[in-house]
Formats: structure tokens, sequence, C-alpha cells
């Protein structure tokens, strides 16, 4: 397997022969994420922005990945930091212009401090500039100001770029499809995760607080190398199981209540997303089976469907009719099976659609339809399969159902002969859920 610098490198060549393609070349400018204030002098933990962190795989505040087409060569140039040993003593290593070139494959590294002068020469007579658009407005405004710069220099014969183009529509694409180097990190995160959920079912018991779930998941992330969460944990018993994004956190667990928990790691940039649903007390109710077993089924229903060719909507489509199906025969909806999904009455108990792609965002970059098309499923997409139902307390459901929220999440890449489940080691048929609570 080639190094993690010729992937970033083979990336950045990929943006190039796209920027031709586009309008036959220019220069793409591509910041980190700034760093941002928690409270008073203290900073939240710094993440890279995705986009950047895919072309270079550099990790540090204050860089500016730069990449040129031009003819038929192209140059890679990385702004950063440069050294400072105060600095460092108090706030930790930092690469610099020399160390950062040879480590992260660029041609030509430039300290930050230099960023302005020096993009005014590279964005001169280039047909284009790439940049993301909106993605912050501090650097939409040196964008501009940017432009604004080379223009004032047309009397002295240069010309300013005629394009301005958001990159990400091509990054997005980019993305979409990942390469045996993200794969690799995805089984990884997924495989940290699904170790997670396993050491929440068996020391969940009731008298706990669902914060307590919540500390053994991230205890879990941590000890086994992931960075951080992929986003803030859903650890939600009871009625909180029927709010899709609860984050509280805070409630005390019964006896007979199930717990969902929608929660993942990120390890090296990449998102694992998974929610299993299990008995507080180790043992599924009745009424709770029937609903565990149902959304299971609608979730074994897509991940039948999933292969090369297929729509990205199909499998949402089979999640409904399962879905629906389901909530006749339990009597929760009235009428036949088209009638239901005509009038989307089943809606009521499902919330959401049964997935979304996955990669280095839990809700990763890419496009589910382009010119109202739907994508085609293809070798190296990954994406989630997530069914849910949740029933709120209702004079018109019968109380034996009330807050009952069930979703079951698992990481599925498209391969070239079907899928692979890479969350699939994680519990979840009754039987191994129950095994896996024993205590």
């Amino acid at each position: 397997m080639k190094n993690t610098k010729q992937f970033h490198r083979d990336r950045r060549s990929a943006l190039v022969a796209a920027m031709r393609d586009h309008t036959g070349g220019g220069v793409a400018i591509v910041p980190t994420a700034p760093e941002v204030t928690r409270n008073r002098d203290t900073l939240f933990p710094f993440r890279s922005d995705s986009y950047f962190h895919y072309l270079s795989g550099f990790p540090e505040p204050e860089a500016v990945v730069v990449v040129i087409a031009e003819g038929d060569a192209e140059r890679h140039l990385l702004f950063c930091r440069a050294r400072d040993e105060e600095r460092e003593t108090w706030d930790g290593f930092r690469y610099g212009p020399d160390a950062a070139r040879e480590i992260f494959g660029f041609d030509e590294t430039y300290p930050y401090a230099e960023l302005d002068a020096k993009l005014r020469e590279l964005a001169v007579d280039r047909p284009a500039l790439y940049t993301p658009l909106g993605l912050f407005e501090p650097w939409d405004r040196r964008i501009v100001q940017l432009l604004n710069d080379v223009r004032a220099q047309v009397r002295t014969g240069v010309s300013a770029p005629d394009d301005l183009v958001d990159v990400r529509g091509i990054l997005d694409a980019m993305r979409l499809v990942k390469d045996a180097h993200e794969i690799e990190l995805m089984r990884r995160a997924g495989a940290i995760s699904g170790a997670a959920h396993r050491r929440a079912m068996a020391r969940t018991r009731p008298g706990w607080y669902e914060y307590q779930v919540e500390a053994e998941l991230v205890h879990e992330f941590l000890r086994a190398g992931a960075q951080a969460v992929a986003y803030p944990s859903i650890v939600a018993s009871g009625p909180n199981a029927c709010v899709l994004h609860y984050r509280d956190n805070d409630r005390e667990m019964s006896a007979g209540e199930l717990l969902l928990i929608d929660a993942g790691c990120e390890f090296q940039g990449y998102a694992s997303d998974i929610t299993r649903t299990f008995p507080v007390s180790g043992k599924f109710t009745g009424p709770q089976q029937d609903i565990y077993e149902l959304v299971l089924a609608a979730q074994d229903a897509c991940l039948d469907v999933i292969k090369p060719g297929v729509d990205f909507h199909d499998y949402h489509k089979v999640a409904d009719r399962v879905l629906a199906q389901g909530y006749l025969d339990l009597g929760l909806v009235k009428g036949t099976l088209d009638e239901v999904l005509e009038k989307d009455t089943f809606r009521r108990f499902s919330l959401h659609r049964a997935g979304h792609w996955l990669g280095m965002d839990v809700h990763d970059a890419g496009l589910y339809q382009v010119k109202g098309v739907p994508q085609k499923l293809v070798p190296g997409m990954v994406l989630t399969v997530e069914p849910g139902t949740y029933i709120r307390p209702a004079d018109d459901v019968p109380e034996a159902w009330w807050n009952i929220g069930v979703r079951i999440e698992d990481d599925v890449l498209v391969t070239a002969t079907g899928h692979e489940n890479l969350t699939a080691a994680t519990p979840k048929t009754v039987a191994d859920i129950e095994a896996a609570c024993t205590r």
C-alpha cells in the first residue's frame, strides 16, 4: 500500500485534472478550519477542515493548500506556521515549512505569515480560482481582497482569474468514492465504535444515568486510539429514544426501558456511525421485541438491495415498505399498504430516511442525486443503513407501544460484488443483544 503522503498527493493531482477539464486550469486555494474560542482564553480542540485534510493530511491550524495547474505541469504548495521555540514550549510541536514539505509531500512550503503576499503572485494570469466559497466568512473576505489586489495590477499587464469556482463541487465528487487508505481507516473506526457499543451493553443497568453510559463509550473510543467522537453521542433512554437528535444524556434509566445509543468515534479524520437499541434490564419485553424485530427486518431488507448499479434511493424505498407493512400488521396504521405509502401515514412512526453518506464527516460530502437523477451506487461508496421507529404516547396508540424508540444503524461499503458491513460485529439480533447485556 502507498504511504499516506502519496495518497494525498494523488488526490491533489486528481484535483488538477478536474480543474483542467473544467476551466483549462487555474489555482486552487483551500484553507484549514480556524481555531475557535471556547471561552475567554481557552480554545475548542482543533480539528482540521475535512476538505483541507483530504488534500494534505496536515494536522495544524493556520495552514493553506495551494494547487496550481499550469499547462502540463502542476505545483503543490503548503503554507503553515513557522517553527517557534517559545510557542512550542507553551502549545506543542510545530512541523514548520521545511519538515512539512518532506513529510507531507509538497513541492514548495512557505510560512503562513507570507500567505497574502505570495497569493498575489500565484493568482496572477490564472484562468480560474478554486476555493471553498461560503465555508468560512473571513476566508471569503480574504479571497475578495486577493482578487481586488490582483485586479489592481492590471495596468502592469497582468490579469485576475475570470472564474471563481467553489472547489467543493469537485472535491465532493472525489470524496464520494473512498480509496483503499480511507476504507482501511473506516474499518478501524467501525471496529473501535463497535467495541464501545458492546461495552455499553455489558455495563448499562437500571439506576445508571445516561451520561454514565456515555462515559463508557468515550472511554473505549480513546482507549483504542480514536482521537474524538465523530459527533455528540446520543444516549437516549425511555421516552428520550423517541427524540431523534437527543443530546442531554442526563436521565436516570429504569428497568423495563429501552436505551438507544447513536455513537461513533473519529479515527484519523474518518467517522463511524453506529446505532444500537437494547433493554436496560437486559431482556426485551414483548412489545419492545416486536418493534425491534420489525426495524431489524427493515434493515436486513435494505442490506439485500445495496450493490453497484442500484439507485441510492432504492434502499430507502425498501425500508419504507417493510416498516409500513409492519405498522399495518401491528395495528398502528390502517388501510392498504399502497394507501399507507401514498398518504405517508406511516411517517408518523418513521421520521427519517434510511441512511446517508459517511466518510470524513458523519453526514459526508456528495450529492444524492444530480440534476434530478439519483446517484448510482459504485464500489468505494460508504453509506449508513439506519431505519428507525419512534412511538410517542397518543390517544389512538395502545399504551403497550408508548415510548418505544428503536433505531439500528450500520456502516456499509459498496464493493464490486455487493457490499461489506463495516460494523457487522456489533451485536444486533435479539439473541446477541441479550447475550451482550448479560451482567
